[in-house]
């Protein structure tokens, strides 16, 4: 047999059951020339388009004669549209039905049998039995089944094609997986009870095996006299004289099973027709099944995915505890696969252990954390599992031997069927879980199936969950350690009583000169100035706002200003001192110079230069990444800037601390905005941009204090100038200054070397003679672009620009003699490499061809001015690490002469050496 679907295309399909062939109507009419004598018709039962001239009343009825019964009934045999149209008009749907029932009880009708015991109420089809609007609904009811039943499908198409042949009885058999066949079900229970299985599909046996075997429909009317069935039915019946078998064929001409239709001793024998009605009525078969089992695969599917997706909202949304989720994964594997209880273990790959704390003891509300159970990885089932990664679908778990017994001894449960399947996460085993006793029988491949797509979801939950513990362990941790650092890093109450009682003082002489030396100051004395500075930036507008003084706290500046210096590391030069001095410079740019900041813009910048450092390990960013620090992981550009900011942030929002807490909400936010733009403005990655954008800007004339873009860039450059405070110090201040500087670059060259890495020239103990060299360049390539263009918009600062021209000229003097003496000390050692090779000529003998002397000349005449001051702007492009930790970028035309370095016993000797 075709497909159906080539069927439906290139042929009518018959009828659906139950819906009848329209009869063919009598060749002469029944009603247009009938008249019976002596009966009058009531108009009220005859149809208003009747012609005919019937008359019925009960008195006339019982004087006629001639109006019998017989004479009605053959009335009715002739005119058969009488009889439909009267009882469609005039009789009741019920009183249909009731007849039809009371014929059925009449006629001895037996129930069908299914071979699972299963019976049908008639062995009418319920097709047949319905009226044709509630049709649909038998399609629902044998269509939408939770599992593909083809025993009720094809049994309501055999009852159907049964009915229509007007067959004694039917047996329904179909094929199972062996290619065997079995009965299905039978319409009559007077029949000798056979075996369920009929054997294999082969011919010379029995009419239904014959029929699979041939796939091709068989008439006979001498059942039991067959060469090609001598056995018959596959139903043993006694009085079956005449039979119809039919297959039912798959669209891809598969075999699925046979119906068998009968009629016994005495009745009329089947006919071709009935045949043909019988085969018409099964095409439907093929597509039915079809349509059955595309249905059940969807809503099976459809089914899997939501329970799929409401367990991985469950699981992934609910994450509290690794408990939680184990419980969470045990309910929903039972659901999956209808099992009693369930149970998973976890793979403790140190130990080679499995464990688990959660067990499933039948009741929801018991899922608990128990006693902890422990086994090694070769033991029972699930060490089986863990071990090899198999499935493993057990009937009978007491009569395997990998059951492990001891979980049934220690939980007093009674294991039967199991499902264990293995949880993979990256292609390791990370534990088991095991469905213990299906419901209803023993655990099928499509719960293996259907399990194996959950055990993914549980992997990855599982290992979510543990990534949560560690994360939620990890947070418990580190809000311990900011417990404790918070404790070891604020100032205590004796601090702060010590500072408090000292009076911060009205007026400090000489602390806004550009020459004014912050490192003189005691650090006990730093935190008063500080004090005294920053109460007098936030009065310093006091005459626009009467309340300008109330707006803000000593007792939170005190705190806030000796934790900040706590939090400054003991490091050579970026500490306290540092910070101190860049907070100094800052606040001598703003009391001195015409400028337009704000006081929010005031404040930022004096709290941004005194907190621009904090907690620097003195280290560059450079070393930061190349060593991979885990500031380095979480900052990828500016890496010390944004740690500076966020620990100032750290720093306000400890109790006590916010000394801007009277400020209003959009003054706090506009206020930290600009320290974090300020302190990543010390980053000299940051710094060049800046300043050439401010430099342009200033050039052309088009400067506005009214802008706030140009205020920032001003700001900005502000925070650079401070910071390198150190660069327009006095020259004795600054000799000292440099030397501190260059202690931490050196050990910060000295941690490379003992780690195999060769250190920058600035960053290399080894190479200090080269420290004028590298200050000249330093200073031409950053220090005096920087001050220039402040002076050029705040005039008042020209003492910076002043103060380095002047440092520079020094450190030249001090470059070019070391130069003359590095160019006299290879003069001298040219000679005496020239004398040396002279003599070698005269005691060789006899004298042989060698090396032309000019060679010798040529190469030490490589050594060129031209080449040195190469070498010198190569090495200067490192200096920018100097009073600050950031790479400086090629000078361009700013090179220094050719001039070479002096030792450092010349640069760092007594103060009053007067030949600097």
């Amino acid at each position: 047999m075709s497909s159906p679907v080539r069927q439906m295309t290139h042929r009518r399909l018959p009828p659906l059951p139950g819906v009848a062939p329209h009869r063919r109507q009598m060749q002469r009419s029944p009603a247009s020339d009938m008249v019976i004598t002596g009966v009058t018709c009531n108009p009220g039962l005859a149809p208003h388009h009747s012609t005919r001239s019937v008359h019925s009343s009960s008195t006339m009825y019982a004087r006629s004669p001639d109006l019998q019964p017989d004479t009605v009934t053959q009335f009715l045999f002739d005119n058969p549209d009488f009889l439909d149209t009267f009882v469609s008009q005039h009789v009741h749907e019920d009183r249909i039905r009731q007849w039809s029932q009371r014929k059925h009880r009449v006629q001895g009708h037996n129930a069908v049998t299914l071979t699972n015991g299963d019976l049908f109420k008639d062995q009418r089809s319920n097709w047949k039995n319905c009226v044709q609007s509630k049709k649909w609904r038998i399609l629902q009811d044998l269509t939408k089944d939770n599992t593909t039943n083809k025993a009720r499908v094809f049994t309501e198409l055999a009852a159907c094609a049964a009915e229509s042949v007007n067959a004694d009885g039917h047996n329904l058999y179909l094929v199972d997986d062996q290619n065997q066949l079995f009965l299905a079900s039978k319409s009559s229970k007077n029949q000798r009870a056979p075996s369920a299985c009929l054997g294999r599909i082969e011919p010379r046996t029995s009419l239904p095996a014959y029929v699979a075997f041939t796939k091709e429909s068989v008439l006979t009317n001498s059942l039991l006299g067959d060469p090609r069935f001598p056995l018959g039915l596959g139903v043993e019946s006694d009085r079956g004289v005449s039979a119809i078998a039919v297959p039912l064929l798959h669209g891809n001409n598969a075999i699925l099973g046979v119906v068998e239709l009968y009629r016994n001793y005495g009745r009329v024998p089947f006919s071709p027709e009935e045949e043909e009605v019988a085969d018409m009525m099964l095409v439907w078969a093929d597509i039915c099944m079809e349509y059955v089992e595309m249905y059940n695969s969807m809503m099976k599917q459809r089914k899997l995915n939501d329970f799929l997706l409401a367990v991985t909202k469950s699981i992934f949304q609910d994450i509290v505890s690794m408990d939680t989720v184990i419980m969470k994964i045990m309910n929903y594997a039972k659901k999956l696969v209808i099992a009693d209880r369930a149970s998973l273990f976890l793979v403790d790959t140190k130990s080679s252990e499995l464990y688990a704390r959660i067990f499933d003891t039948g009741r929801v509300e018991e899922h608990i954390p128990q006693k902890e159970i422990r086994f090694p990885m070769d033991r029972g089932v699930a060490g089986h599992v863990a071990s090899s990664g198999e499935v493993l679908n057990i009937a009978d778990a007491y009569t395997d031997s990998r059951f492990n017994r001891d979980v049934d001894l220690q939980t007093g449960y009674r294991t039967k069927s199991i499902l264990c399947m293995p949880i993979y996460n990256r292609g390791n085993i990370i534990g088991v879980v095991q469905m213990v006793n299906k419901i209803d029988g023993v655990f099928t491949k499509a719960d293996e199936e259907s399990f194996e797509t959950f055990a993914i979801y549980c992997g990855l939950a599982l290992h979510h969950a543990k990534l949560y513990d560690k994360i939620r362990r990890s947070e418990q941790k580190y809000r311990v350690a900011v417990e404790v650092l918070s404790y070891h890093s604020q100032c205590n109450d004796e601090e702060y009583l010590v500072t408090k009682q000292v009076p911060i003082p009205s007026d400090i002489p000489d602390i806004l000169d550009y020459d004014y030396s912050p490192w003189a100051i005691d650090n006990d004395h730093k935190p008063v100035y500080v004090l005294y500075m920053m109460r007098d930036i936030f009065k310093m507008h006091s005459h626009k706002n009467k309340n300008e003084e109330r707006r803000f706290d000593l007792d939170d500046m005190i705190r806030f200003t000796l934790t900040v210096r706590k939090n400054y590391r003991n490091v050579p030069y970026h500490n306290w001192a540092h910070a101190f001095s860049v907070a100094h410079a800052m606040f001598t740019v703003i009391k001195t110079s015409q400028h337009r900041f704000t006081p929010i813009e005031c404040l930022a910048l004096y709290v941004a230069c005194l907190c621009h450092d904090l907690d620097h390990r003195g280290k560059t960013n450079a070393f930061m990444v190349k060593s991979a620090s885990p500031l380095a992981a979480i900052y990828s550009t500016s890496t010390m800037e944004h740690h500076h900011f966020n620990h100032t942030v750290t720093i306000l929002q400890n109790e006590g601390h916010n000394i801007f807490k009277h400020l209003t909400s959009a003054e706090y936010k506009q206020i930290l905005s600009d320290i974090r733009h300020c302190i990543l403005a010390t980053d000299l990655a940051l710094f060049f941009s800046n300043r050439s954008r401010l430099q342009d800007i200033a050039d052309k004339g088009e400067f506005s204090w009214e802008s706030a873009e140009h205020r920032r860039l001003v700001m900005a450059n502000s925070m650079t100038a401070a910071d390198l405070c150190s660069m327009y110090k006095p020259w004795n201040l600054q000799v000292q200054l440099v030397d501190v500087i260059m202690e931490e670059f050196w050990q910060q060259g000295d941690e490379e070397r003992s780690q195999g890495l060769t250190p920058m020239p600035m960053m290399d103990r080894q190479k200090k003679n080269e420290l004028p060299h590298l200050e000249v360049g330093f200073l031409v390539g950053i220090c005096l672009p920087c001050y220039e263009v402040m002076a050029q918009i705040l005039p008042e600062t020209k003492p910076m620009v002043n103060g380095a021209v002047a440092n520079l000229k020094k450190w030249r003097e001090l470059a070019d003699k070391e130069a003359r003496e590095k160019e006299k000390e290879n003069e001298e050692k040219e000679k005496e490499k020239q004398t040396d090779e002279n003599q070698d000529e005269v005691i060789e003998e006899p004298p042989v061809k060698t090396e032309n002397p000019s060679d010798d000349v040529k190469v030490t005449s490589e050594m060129t001015p031209s080449s040195v001051d190469y070498a010198i702007d190569d090495s200067a492009s490192d200096t920018s690490f100097l009073a600050a930790d950031k790479p400086l970028p090629d000078l361009g035309s700013d090179r220094t002469s050719n001039i070479s370095v002096p030792s450092e016993k010349t640069v760092l000797s007594s103060k009053s050496d007067e030949s600097r």
